[in-house]
């Protein structure tokens, strides 16, 4: 069975249960160098994507990331909303009318993910931000992908250079959002938009992994 919309919805439940289990860690995260609502905005904001799969069944994988996309937009709170929901809408677009997603569409669609970010809050690699994580993961995507990755080997590579790419955070500065208004104390703690890009990259790859060994998520 290919990865379709239908596979799609379940990693998306899958990962509304995943945010809302690390919404306390996220909001501490935030807690330590943002307005500490992170976790707690984004914990919304995915229960009303949950709340909207109940209720209609898009029917492509587009469709879902776009249902995905216009919820955060309208339901996250602060930049978060905005930012995470562009990547989404970006990544719809990529995808097309495409009945199932490969591995190249995938990275294709995270590469895409990553410049909408980067164009809507004109972040670059090492300025403590989510791009920190999802930029490695777009690039890593890619080359699993022209290897001939496919879909649960092409998130598998996004979600291991997120998570590192999450975690060099600490050392940094920002310079961008919030965290860059405290200067040198900023430095020491994990971003938490780059934390929770790795947590929705890393319960999207073991969506996938199960999909494509049949096993339950």
């Amino acid at each position: 069975m290919g990865y379709d919309a239908e596979s799609l919805v379940a990693a998306i439940r899958a990962l509304g249960a995943v945010i809302a289990q690390r919404r306390t860690e996220l909001t501490q995260l935030d807690q330590e160098i943002g307005d500490g609502d992170h976790g707690e905005n984004l914990a919304r904001g995915f229960s009303a994507v949950l709340t909207k799969l109940r209720s209609t069944e898009p029917e492509t994988p587009a469709k879902v990331m776009a249902l995905v996309a216009t919820t955060l937009i309208s339901t996250v709170g602060g930049a978060s909303g905005p930012l995470f929901g562009t990547a989404f809408l970006r990544g719809s677009t990529v995808l097309g009318g495409a009945a199932e997603l490969d591995g190249a569409l995938v990275a294709a669609g995270l590469v895409a993910a990553r410049d909408g970010v980067v164009a809507r809050g004109k972040a670059e690699l090492g300025d403590k931000t989510m791009v920190d994580a999802l930029s490695p993961a777009a690039d890593a995507a890619t080359k699993a992908a022209e290897a001939g990755a496919d879909v649960a080997g092409v998130l598998a590579a996004a979600a291991e250079a997120a998570a590192a790419g999450a975690a060099a955070t600490a050392p940094l500065q920002a310079r961008k959002g919030r965290a860059s208004y405290l200067g040198e104390r900023s430095i020491g703690h994990v971003d938490p938009g780059a934390q929770s890009t790795a947590y929705i990259l890393e319960s999207l790859a073991a969506s996938a992994a199960s999909h494509a060994t049949g096993t339950a998520v």
